[in-house]
């Protein structure tokens, strides 16, 4: 039977899905994607998968696709990021009878990715992602799709599209923000690159970005004519985004730790999700929030929960009649909501003109050090200044390393041949030669092994010595 595509595709195979959850890394688990499920989301992608590691080892193709074998897990697609067309078709093989669709990650724009070269990395690249695609449309028994960050021109955003939609891709996803729009700089999506791509391709298109509520998600598909909307940030700060609802977070905390213990996985995503689901409690009650980040078992995940439903329904039987949330939102901080990530802070104004470099910052708000009210510390930094005070963030101060001749990491300081560790090591084995600073002893070793070899030479030579002279002393 040939597979399907495109629209046909998206109809019979992906039941005309509209509400989709993301790929998200260690977040879009088995556990998520179940209670995502349940409430209203129609397909769920898996976290991102990375197709070298997938091919190579057993165990992560164990841990992350193999395991999670579930029937009511469908319509599933497994993403996967990579940069060479045979790694991805060989990961896509591999997954392709536990899934869907395989999805490309082309949308990435964390620096991770731009160390391994993927994700929206590999965006200017037009010749590579047409083989990858072509050669996996031609090999893999299941439809390949492509999730995409725009460009900043529409018609260049177009012209990318129209080239993935011809080399094979089945499905387009268009996070309408470019790759430089990340942390501080995370601003608005734009739904009017989604339209454009809509309008300009014939294979299914889901819009991601801006959408907080299920309002946003009808909202997004009259504006833009997309097929579905794809939810992250929406959905992990509120599971039934897609039902319309706003329920207690310990309603939807509490159903996730069950399939938590149905559906065992890492407890480092357990606690995140609680993070996110609790984020506004946790504003307040944060004795409980690094109750929760030192917790080791499910079982201390579990009690933190109970903790922090038993402080908030004592807080709304405390409450007075017609009393206003405290939390500044309209709804109680105990209710599930999306996370209002903040804007750009407002640049001091010089003579009534805007100072575009002072207009930057985190995406939380950052408090100033007490010491250097002009030091912006984020919050990582703000914990280690906590622990040490004396440390500095200053990049001017920070110490200045003498690059490896080969590589460009850090030298050993004491390296006889003026390179990182793992340089050193190769060419010390190479030349069979020592280099103290980096403790390797080839050569010594080498000469002892030789000696160690003579000496027991010499020893065999004198045993048959003195065996030939003890008989020679005493003939038969």
């Amino acid at each position: 039977m040939p597979k399907l595509q495109g629209l046909d595709f998206w109809k019979s195979t992906l039941n005309e899905a509209r509400y989709v959850v993301a790929p998200m890394v260690d977040q879009s688990e088995l556990p998520w994607r179940m209670l995502s499920r349940r409430h209203g989301a129609q397909l769920c992608y898996t976290p991102m998968l990375h197709a070298q590691v997938f091919v190579r080892d057993v165990n992560y193709r164990r841990e992350n696709l193999y395991c999670d074998l579930c029937p009511e897990d469908r319509p599933l697609i497994v993403q996967f990021c990579a940069n060479d067309p045979e790694v991805f078709v060989e990961a896509a093989l591999l997954s392709q009878d536990y899934c869907d669709a395989v999805d490309l990650n082309l949308g990435c724009p964390q620096m991770i990715a731009k160390r391994g070269h993927y994700g929206a990395f590999l965006q200017e690249e037009w010749h590579l992602l047409e083989r990858m695609i072509l050669l996996a449309h031609e090999k893999v028994s299941v439809p390949i799709t492509c999730k995409i960050r725009v460009f900043p021109e529409i018609e260049k955003t177009v012209k990318y599209a129209q080239l993935l939609e011809k080399a094979g891709c089945q499905l387009l996803t268009v996070h309408g923000r470019t790759k430089e729009q990340k942390g501080p700089m995370t601003g608005v999506a734009s739904w009017d690159h989604i339209k454009a791509v809509r309008n300009a391709v014939s294979i299914p298109v889901f819009a991601n970005g801006n959408i907080q509520c299920l309002a946003d998600v009808e909202r997004c598909i009259q504006e833009t004519g997309v097929h579905g909307v794809m939810s992250a940030e929406g959905n992990l700060h509120n599971p039934a985004l897609f039902e319309g609802r706003s329920p207690a977070v310990w309603e939807m905390t509490e159903e996730y730790l069950q399939l938590v213990n149905q559906y065992p996985c890492s407890l480092s995503f357990v606690r995140a999700h609680l993070f996110k689901l609790w984020h506004h409690t946790l504003q307040i009650y944060k004795e409980l929030r690094d109750e929760l980040a030192k917790v080791k078992t499910l079982e201390g995940i579990v009690e933190v929960n109970r903790k922090l439903k038993h402080i908030c329904q004592e807080e709304m039987a405390g409450r007075k009649e017609g009393a206003e949330p405290d939390s500044g939102s309209h709804l109680d901080h105990w209710i599930c909501q999306p996370y209002v990530r903040p804007g750009p802070k407002e640049g001091t104004q010089e003579n009534g003109i805007q100072n575009p470099e002072r207009s930057v910052r985190g995406k939380r708000a950052l408090e100033d050090d007490e010491e250097n009210p002009h030091e912006h510390l984020s919050k990582n930094q703000q914990k280690k200044r906590l622990r040490n005070p004396h440390k500095a963030f200053n990049s001017l101060l920070k110490p200045k390393y003498v690059k490896c001749e080969q590589c460009g990491n850090p030298k050993g300081n004491r390296c006889v041949f003026h390179l990182c560790r793992g340089c050193c090591k190769k060419r010390a084995f190479k030349e069979m030669a020592d280099c103290p600073g980096h403790g390797l002893l080839f050569k010594t070793k080498h000469e002892k092994s030789l000696q160690w070899q003579r000496d027991q030479l010499a020893r065999i030579a004198a045993e048959t010595h003195d065996r030939a002279q003890i008989a020679a002393e005493n003939p038969i």
